[in-house]
């Protein structure tokens, strides 16, 4: 593996991956490297065994494990102890009760999603409400104040770098526009800069263009990382956090009753809802409105209120191009009513070339819309460190700065990525990150509409391009 730093983190406590899937899988050589301990420190547990042949090859100890409600508490609680650090990388597996039970054993703890049991979503009377990213969040926040070790809420790539991303975009801003300011400290001043920026809406913009010399077959679900992962989030509502500039509440759209508020939900599947959007590499694309947790709270991160009413907020969301494969795989899970495919496939080796490009487009400023991200390909992930295609090392990227961070900061507490120092973050991230830059455009969704075609009638609205009407395209 080749990185910037040889400098490695001590830790003399027990480590467990718990899922190991595409991105355990990737992280584990990343996690030896960055990491001084002995590799019996190391314990992973699976609910298959295909990466069985991976531990076995770097001497890892591997437990086959299906964890349900009933069963956590004796397999993780039994190997649990003072110092240690859950890696939660799995699907369908409840982050709460797993944050309490660490701090009950004194444990840190990181996921990349804030999932629930499987069988909670299975409850087909579950409402719409209660299967938002909204929701979930808001159950975890109720640990608040309870937990006293460190357990970071959803810290990969997006969630996770997009959030500290979107700090060090705003700096950048801020000195192009030539406003005097000293490093914000708190959400207030985080929310105050943005507001003096005329920031409107931003999206977590992704175009993923790896290609495979494997085509997707019929009735087989194709990604550049976990299938199960995508899927789950995207035939949950779409998601976004809900501005205060935005003038049209969907037809579709609903507001929430409780918590912050800061978000809404739509009446449908994130993976077929797409949004207008921009990335450096290839310009405008069309991506899929995908629930994720960082299009809440940053949206409530950087909220300004007085008194009891909100003055200020941005709109957040994602926008993920997925790769190609992953777009057909989507289009005919919509077309069998999301009757999952039988047969499922992450590409790694096949992979012939392709980036990944992932970042935050802030939009409102005078000076233009402005992108800040990774540019990743496929070949520098692969230089970089083994199982690792450029999807997976972004994630890996976002969870290995925040084991640092977790270690360096012990007793924080439940944290999410927007609590944290991104500065820290991000230089732990940038050598797995490919180009880290910025850039501005002229782009906005209006750009060339109706030039062919008219639009419906009251469709557009011109007086304020950075409206959600405008950026939605279905």
């Amino acid at each position: 593996m080749k990185t910037k730093s040889h400098h490695k983190i001590q830790f003399d406590h027990q480590m467990i991956l718990l899922g190991f899937g595409s991105i355990g899988k990737a992280l584990l050589p990343v996690i030896l490297e960055k990491f001084k301990l002995k590799k019996s420190q190391i314990t992973i547990i699976s609910a298959d065994n295909s990466g069985a042949r991976i531990a076995e090859e770097y001497g890892i100890a591997f437990q086959l494990h299906i964890i349900t409600p009933s069963n956590y508490q004796d397999i993780l609680g039994n190997q649990l102890h003072s110092g240690d650090f859950l890696v939660n990388l799995s699907c369908n597996i409840s982050s709460i009760p797993l944050i309490e039970l660490c701090n009950d054993h004194e444990a840190l703890y990181i996921d990349t999603a804030n999932e629930p049991w499987e069988e909670d979503f299975a409850v087909q009377s579950l409402s719409l409400a209660d299967r938002t990213n909204y929701m979930l969040r808001e159950n975890a926040l109720k640990l608040k104040g309870k937990v006293k070790k460190t357990a970071i809420l959803t810290h990969g790539a997006n969630p996770g770098l997009a959030s500290h991303f979107v700090k060090e975009a705003l700096l950048r801003m801020a000195k192009d526009n030539n406003l005097s300011v000293t490093m914000p400290k708190n959400s207030h001043e985080w929310a105050t800069l943005a507001k003096k920026l005329n920031i409107k809406t931003i999206h977590v913009a992704e175009h993923d263009t790896q290609i495979s010399n494997k085509p997707k077959l019929p009735g087989e679900f194709v990604n550049t990382w976990s299938v199960d992962g995508f899927v789950l989030e995207g035939l949950q509502p779409a998601e976004l956090g809900w501005g205060t500039h935005e003038k049209h509440l969907p037809v579709d759209g609903r507001q929430h009753t409780e918590g912050s508020q800061c978000a809404i939900y739509l009446e449908r599947p994130g993976a077929s809802t797409r949004v207008r959007s921009w990335t450096p590499s290839f310009g405008p694309i069309h991506g899929l409105l995908v629930t994720h947790a960082e299009s809440i709270s940053i949206s409530n991160y950087l909220t300004i209120k007085d008194q009891d009413k909100v003055t200020y907020r941005p709109t957040v969301h994602y926008a993920y191009c997925t790769c190609p494969d992953a777009w057909l795989s989507i289009l005919e899970l919509s077309a069998t009513e999301w009757k999952r495919q039988e047969q499922q496939r992450i590409m790694f080796n096949e992979i012939m070339h392709g980036v990944d490009e992932l970042g935050v487009l802030l939009m409102g400023n005078d000076k233009g819309a402005y992108w800040f991200g990774s540019t990743l390909s496929v070949q520098e992930a692969r230089a970089i460190a083994p199982f690792n295609n450029a999807t997976s090392l972004q994630v890996v990227a976002g969870v290995l700065s925040g084991m640092m961070w977790a270690i360096e900061n012990p007793n924080a507490g439940l944290v999410e990525a927007e609590d944290m120092d991104h500065e820290f973050i991000l230089n732990i991230a940038r050598p797995y990150l490919g180009k880290v830059d910025g850039y501005y455009t002229n782009w906005t969704p209006l750009q060339d509409r109706g030039t062919v075609f008219p639009e419906r009638q009251g469709h557009l609205d011109l007086s304020d391009p950075w409206q959600f009407s405008n950026i939605r395209v279905s």
